[in-house]
């Protein structure tokens, strides 16, 4: 990856960048396999009792190879270890007949089959149908449920064994075989047995699900503590955990709750191979875990040993699952742990993970937003640290406040500059920095910078003489020898014991596997290691070395640097007329907007207000100014809501989606409140004080008016919900065991589904979720979240909800549950709303069609297409037979190039339909290609118009990327790019404009057994850039066009996002770019698994 601008010398990445982070990463996993397999096979050699096996060594020393049979071995026994724990049995069967192809050996036992083996009629259960073992109404329950789409959405499904009339849960999943069933015994007086029992259940997590959403932001540590409360509270463990995975892959108790008799374990950090990273593959996979009694549990004694040194007998363990962008991965684990033998049902089991999805989605929010608040920390300290460069360079940057050490955490910072060093806080001496200087030089001298945990494992000769108080670096080379160092001290400093002092003379067992042996063991693997370093603080760290370097004129052969910076020329008076120009086009844009705004200041007195809010209201804006806002134009309902949603703003805290009625002062009687749903957005003046709340607002009342209606049952609501008038929105119920109870005439036309087929299905699961297919985990959590709250009394904010059609077209909506209540108050479910924000533009009529009747016929229009092909036909029947001819390699390339073209056109003709290009429908072909000849096929369409503009093109593609072979729709991905480029060049000024093609690789993932790389695509121009109107046609689309390059963008940017990329538009000083994001297959499994056979032959 080059940082490097056009035409100047290529840098290298740093050394251990954001992105080498990222290449590496898989291989540290790989590795921590192998000692994890080693691990496992030192401990089944020791012995049974494990008291040979010395764990402390084999964390400290572990081997660097691992054998093909023990990785073999080891992936066998951690993830099928063949036995099942005795509480339950298993029964695999084949999906299409329902005949057992495998069960565990207690299946006779606990489905009281013994008596069938003394009368030779289930000798053996394989070929046996496994609905004859349960009785017809639960067999024909399994049946249906197996048949599901989303069979683990059902669970658990309710069964009676056939000859004992035993309860059993019964939770089905899929595997490559067949479907697994697993069978738990239910108590009879469970009273979570029933379906109301199962929403009961989910209930509780709901009221543990709220407290989590009403905490305060900003603090991870109280959303750990309170889950840890909240799963306590559901499951009754002894001891409950959150266990957090550092980026080294070690571990970190960070929250715990606990008996008040039992050791904290509470900041202790453990070893990677505390948890194998098999098991962490698998957590992925089945995220709730159970260990009802671990003396019974066989497969994996490694881990019995080390539950008993910890004095635990069972345990619980859940996934903490975040969903990123682009990938989910494993932050952490929340343990429960018990001295006794404990076991809680499956529902209770479902409620928790229930309430760990919510967990996930609420902690990566605080994620993100702490990730938010420390860019913005580093931008206004970068800010800062340009200023003193302008005013004191280079010097300013280390001898005034702020620093270069508050860019990032670290323990101290040094400027190596002219041969002189300048150091602050804990350092190397002036010597051994011009030392580490040189070492970078000499081994590093292509690099721009390095960073690492580790100076001895970066291969520092002199890292011994550091010691403790120098481990980690990052560097910032300026230009070719003047450096910025940052430093960090080991890692030891930073962990913390957490409960009762580990005493000296309290000496461990190293050859156990307990909580204090594992901390003792991550010390010493740390002992020469700072904290890593985060991509955030990596790119920070890049961003000033390039501000830096920009500041200095590169004249290493002419003399000594000299810093180079244009002083302020502007006028203050010049300044202000700008400002003053910015700020009348916001008050106009405030004043005609068509949405609701209106501020007051620090007393609540009105100070703005918007044409919108004065038509809602009947009230104008001069008689509104100047009006107490709560005392006078509020409604009584709202008072205390706005107080608070006041108060909460003035103190720096913006509320969102906040629900308020304000009175109606105009000539209508009929309707006596506005309602809104309005943000709080806080005005500051120039000091960055606090001086009012502006606060913008969406126009509900009809909903409201719609959905009060419902809730007090008021009128003939039935006969609104079997209405036909496109008027009424499309509405369903739930009752209170969360199963469909209406089901109105628009949900059938939003969702392909009659009434008939949804009434009494369960809407989480069923209906949405194998009916009306979801994107993901995540809709539905929050769709489970919303309807628990609206059946439980609670308020629920409105929700994006997407779904499929019946005929596979997305829908998009807003949804919101309110309660339903008899008259006598009693709850009888909740009625959901559903608000489409996106009408299906697909299909264009005749109404919306902007070119009106100019538009031609079906008919014409598949004449004209026909037309088009035939001679089409002809100048590829012409490249045949010149590809039969005698070529030279140049020839062949152009004919490739002719080639790609020519299929290009074909595809456009075959999707002419704008309909046809739908971002869920449309079909992708997969074949393999190469990506330099889709590059050629892209610029031989835009050659002829560069040399008519007399335009300049350059291009930086390696070779190995051009020569890179893929898998994908590439007719169609060229179709986009040509596009894109078409736009850049027709938009590019002349003479002297230029045109740039980089295509850069970022990273290599594994995904599924397929290989994909991320490319970026950058096309870049000189000039003003694209006019605005056209890219926000290609962002936002609509029924209308006014360019035709807006369609064709709109257009390309759907197709792109239907192979799952991106691409958005920046605009720069000097040039604008289009950048492109993509990720693409590589290689085919088959073909992977055939290269690894031929490996191991080999």
């Amino acid at each position: 990856m080059s940082f490097g601008s056009r035409g100047k010398l290529k840098d290298t990445s740093l050394s251990t960048s954001a992105e080498s982070n990222t290449n590496t990463k898989r291989d540290k996993i790989l590795a921590q396999y192998s000692a994890d397999a080693e691990i496992l096979a030192e401990f089944e050699l020791s012995g049974v009792s494990g008291k040979s096996f010395d764990y402390s060594r084999m964390v400290l020393d572990p081997s660097r190879l691992v054998s093909e049979q023990k990785m073999t071995a080891y992936l066998s026994k951690i993830q099928r270890g063949g036995l099942i724990q005795p509480f339950g049995c298993m029964l695999a069967i084949e999906e299409s007949t329902f005949r057992i192809i495998g069960y565990s050996d207690n299946c006779f036992q606990l489905l009281g089959l013994e008596r069938q083996i003394d009368s030779k009629q289930f000798m053996n259960l394989i070929g046996v149908d496994a609905t004859t073992l349960f009785t017809p109404p639960s067999g024909a329950s399994l049946a249906k449920a197996a048949a599901s789409r989303e069979i683990s959405l059902l669970n658990p499904i309710w069964v009676y064994a056939r000859t004992t009339q035993k309860p059993f849960y019964a939770i089905l999943h899929r595997i490559d075989v067949g479907v697994v069933i697993d069978l738990e015994p239910a108590r009879m007086s469970d009273p979570t047995l029933s379906l109301a029992g199962a929403v009961q259940s989910q209930k509780l997590a709901v009221r543990a699900i709220s407290r989590l959403q009403s905490l305060p932001g900003e603090d991870i540590g109280l959303l750990c503590d309170t889950v840890v409360e909240e799963v306590q509270k559901l499951t009754g463990y002894d001891r409950v955990m959150v266990y957090k995975f550092h980026e080294d892959d070690h571990g970190e108790v960070v929250s715990e709750i606990r008996r008040s008799d039992l050791e904290p374990y509470l900041g202790l950090h453990y070893p990677a191979t505390d948890i194998p990273q098999a098991s962490r593959f698998l957590f992925k996979q089945n995220r709730v875990r159970i260990l009802v009694n671990s003396t019974l549990r066989l497969p994996h004694g490694c881990h019995t040993q080390y539950m008993a040194n910890m004095g635990s007998i069972a345990s619980l363990v859940m996934a903490i699952i975040v969903n990123g962008k682009d990938a989910t991965r494993l932050w952490g684990l929340l343990v429960c742990h018990h001295t006794s033998p404990r076991s809680v049902s499956f529902l209770v089991r479902y409620a928790c993970e229930f309430l760990m999805q919510t967990f996930g989605l609420q902690l990566y929010m605080e994620i993100q937003l702490a990730s938010q608040m420390a860019e913005k920390r580093i931008l206004k300290t970068q800010t800062l640290l340009c200023d003193m460069l302008l005013r004191d360079a280079p010097f300013g940057i280390v001898n005034q406040s702020p620093s270069i050490m508050d860019l990032v955490k670290c323990d101290g910072a040094a400027l190596y500059y002219e041969g002189n060093c300048w150091l602050l806080g804990t350092t190397p001496t002036e010597a051994q920095v011009k030392d580490i200087a040189e070492w970078l030089l000499s081994n590093h001298g292509d690099s721009t910078g390095l960073t690492t945990d580790s100076l001895a494992d970066a291969g520092y000769p002199g890292a011994a003489s550091l010691g403790d108080a120098v481990c980690g670096m990052a560097t910032a080379r300026i230009n070719s020898k003047h450096f910025l160092f940052w430093f960090r001290s080991h890692t030891a400093k930073e962990v913390k014991w957490g409960g009762a002092k580990h005493h000296p003379e309290d000496k461990d067992d190293g050859g156990k596997m307990n909580p204090r042996s594992s901390f003792k063991a991550f010390l010493e693997v740390v002992k020469s290691k700072s904290l890593p370093w985060e991509v955030l603080e990596i790119n920070a760290i890049h961003s000033l070395q390039l501000i830096i370097r920009d500041s200095f004129q590169d004249t290493e052969n002419t003399g000594p640097k000299t810093l180079s910076y244009v002083q302020k020329s502007d006028t203050a008076a010049g300044g202000m007329d700008e400002l003053s120009s910015v700020a009348l086009q916001m008050v106009r844009l405030i004043e005609t907007a068509t949405v609701p705004i209106f501020g007051v200041d620090l007393g609540g007195v009105i100070n703005g207000w918007n044409t919108k809010i004065a038509e809602l209201t009947g009230l104008q804006a001069s008689e509104a100014m100047g009006k107490s806002l709560v005392n006078e134009i509020i409604h009584a309902d709202s008072g205390d809501t706005f107080k608070n949603t006041l108060s909460r703003a003035l103190q720096g805290q913006e509320d969102k989606n906040v629900e308020l009625k304000i009175k109606h002062f105009g000539l209508d009687q009929q309707q006596e409140v506005a309602c809104l749903m309005v943000n709080a957005c806080i005005s500051r003046d120039y000091t960055d004080a606090i001086v009012g709340v502006c606060f913008v607002g969406e126009d509900i009342t009809y909903e409201k008016v719609v959905q009060d209606k419902f809730i007090k049952l008021e009128g003939d609501y039935k006969a609104i919900i079997q209405s036909l008038s496109p008027l009424i929105p499309p509405i369903f119920s739930s009752d209170e065991n969360v199963c469909c109870s209406e089901w109105n005439a628009a949900m059938e036309r939003l969702t392909g589904w009659k009434r008939d087929e949804v009434i009494g299905k369960l809407l989480p699961g069923e209906i949405f979720g194998s009916f009306c297919r979801l994107k993901g985990q995540d809709t539905l959590t929050n769709f489970m979240i919303l309807l628990y709250r609206g059946i439980s009394r609670q308020d629920s904010e409105k929700l994006p909800f997407g779904f499929f059609h019946r005929n596979g077209e997305f829908i998009e909506t807003y949804i919101t549950a309110n309660k339903k209540i008899d008259a006598g108050g009693n709850m009888l479910g909740c009625f959901c709303f559903l608000q489409i924000v996106m009408p299906d533009l697909n299909q264009p009529s005749e109404e919306h069609n902007p070119r009106g009747r100019e538009s031609i016929s079906e008919s014409e229009e598949a004449y004209i297409l026909q037309e088009m092909k035939k001679p089409l036909n002809g100048i590829r029947f012409t490249r045949k037979l010149l590809e039969n001819t005698t070529v030279s390699e140049n020839q062949k390339q152009f004919l490739d190039t002719s080639d790609a073209c020519e299929r290009q056109i074909m595809a456009i003709i075959e999707d002419t339909h704008l309909g046809s290009i739908n971002e869920d429908t449309l079909q992708l072909n997969v074949e393999e290609f190469v990506l330099g000849n889709i590059l050629d096929a892209i610029v031989s369409q835009v050659m002829m118009l560069i040399r008519e503009k007399n335009l300049q093109l350059f291009h930086e593609i390696p070779d190995e990327i051009k020569m890179l072979s893929l898998y994908g729709d590439q007719i169609r991905l060229q179709v986009v790019l040509s596009d894109f480029l078409l736009n850049v060049v027709s938009h590019t000024a002349s003479p002297n404009g230029w045109v740039e093609i980089k295509v850069s690789p970022t990273l290599k993932i594994i995904q599924d057994g397929d290989e994909f790389i991320h490319l970026q695509f950058r096309i870049a121009h000189s000039g003003q850039g694209i006019p605005s109107n056209v890219i926000h046609e290609m962002v936002e689309g609509g029924n209308q066009w006014t360019t035709q390059e807006g369609l064709g963008l709109y257009m390309s940017r759907k197709i792109l996002r239907r192979m799952s990329g991106h691409v958005r538009y920046q605009r720069g000083q000097d040039m604008c770019y289009f950048l492109i994001d993509l990720e693409i297959r590589t290689r085919k499994e088959r073909q992977r698994n055939l290269h690894a056979k031929t490996s191991m032959l080999s």
